[in-house]
């Protein structure tokens, strides 16, 4: 079943995007490079509970 997880910039901490995962398989945390409009720059997003 695959789940939604909600990304959070790591610099500002706002939550700009969703996407889904796999839930069963991975453990970690998903970590992907995306644009925050807050910061107006290109900077990691980490997956928040």
């Amino acid at each position: 079943m695959r789940k939604k997880v909600v990304l959070a910039c790591v610099v500002c901490g706002s939550r700009n995007y969703t996407t889904m995962k796999n839930g069963k398989d991975v453990a970690e945390r998903l970590e992907i490079n995306k644009f925050c409009k807050t910061c107006n720059a290109h900077t990691a997003h980490r997956e928040t509970k």
